[in-house]
């Protein structure tokens, strides 16, 4: 207790900032979900695959060295290369993994046994890709982007982290401001975007009642494409927040990441956009707090504890209203 007392402003500040985090690649699973009634677990590699994009290109480019106004233009550049990365990713996952299953009107259960299998073919094509560029006799060529895979892969070092000002006992950094502003412009953009586009709109309605939504004209193929690459690039932005908050990546950085995000969809309730943005915003203090409580080593398991007693008093989740309902 005492370490949450004396810590309290800065396990707040950093739940906020990694719960932002999670509340943008929480968005790709309520959405799909919203739409397909498919929890699409390969979401979690599909940001993975944002955070090697923005390594490779920011690497590739020399971005470590650069400063003035060149860190903003390669933050554009980092942002630009994870979210192009994740959204083709994404559509490459619908399009090879659920929509064949779609067409064929396969049970939910198959789509969901496709999404754990997509999920791992991605991690393991990351953990394997020294031996995917020597089948193409480029592992020379590629060896500072493909050599020890299973290895952390580092970003460049962009930002220098220093102190913008003191909350309480904690020295609030550059680096957890950028991180929480992005991320909430980000999530603000989507939630406009789904309230008042034409676009948007079909992904409501279709959420609502597909089969009416299609007697009204609205093409369902095409808002399922729209909307794995809405959830690909909000991923891709939630990968280049992450670097800049941890710095590595890896292959299989996205499984724990993407069960907490999961977590933190059904937390805020799942088909709910701005259930995603609370949920990963509570998840986030709260395993920070429960960290403090009981000890780092348990601070994933307190973060399913929270989802259980959540769930066990109002199964809907905290806000519970679907991505059909939301208003125009």
């Amino acid at each position: 207790m005492d370490l949450l007392i004396h810590h309290f402003f800065e396990l707040t500040i950093t739940g906020l900032a990694i719960g932002a985090v999670y509340s943008l690649v929480a968005l790709g699973y309520t959405l799909v979900y919203g739409v397909l009634r498919l929890i699409n677990f390969a979401h979690s590699e599909v940001f993975m695959y944002g955070t090697f994009g923005a390594v490779w290109v920011l690497t590739a480019l020399g971005a470590g060295r650069a400063s003035g106004a060149g860190v903003f233009a390669y933050l554009i550049i980092g942002f630009a290369a994870a979210m192009i990365v994740s959204a083709v990713v994404a559509m490459l996952l619908e399009y090879v993994a659920y929509r064949p299953l779609r067409k064929r009107n396969a049970p939910p259960l198959v789509a969901l046994i496709s999404a754990i299998g997509a999920s791992f073919v991605l991690s393991e094509l990351m953990g394997l890709r020294d031996k995917v560029a020597a089948w193409f006799g480029l592992q020379n060529t590629l060896a500072d982007y493909v050599g020890r895979p299973r290895e952390n892969a580092v970003l460049p070092s962009l930002v220098d982290s220093h102190v913008v000002f003191q909350l309480g006992d904690y020295g609030v950094k550059n680096i957890d401001i950028i991180v929480f502003v992005s991320a909430l412009v980000m999530m603000v953009v989507l939630d406009q975007f789904v309230s008042r586009t034409r676009l948007g709109r079909g992904i409501r309605a279709v959420a609502q009642d597909p089969e009416s939504a299609a007697l009204m004209g609205v093409n369902r193929d095409r808002v399922i494409r729209i909307t794995f690459l809405v959830g690909g690039i909000m991923a891709g932005g939630a990968a280049m927040l992450y670097l800049l908050k941890i710095g590595v990546t890896r292959y299989n950085a996205g499984f724990i990441l993407g069960v907490k995000a999961f977590t933190a969809a059904v937390l805020g309730g799942i088909g709910n956009v701005r259930g995603a943005l609370l949920g990963g915003l509570i998840l986030g203090v709260a395993e920070n707090y429960g960290s403090a409580l009981v000890g780092t080593q348990w601070k994933d398991v307190v973060a399913f504890l929270l989802l259980i007693v959540i769930l066990l008093f109002r199964p809907t989740g905290l806000l519970g209203e679907s991505l059909g309902k939301a208003r125009a």
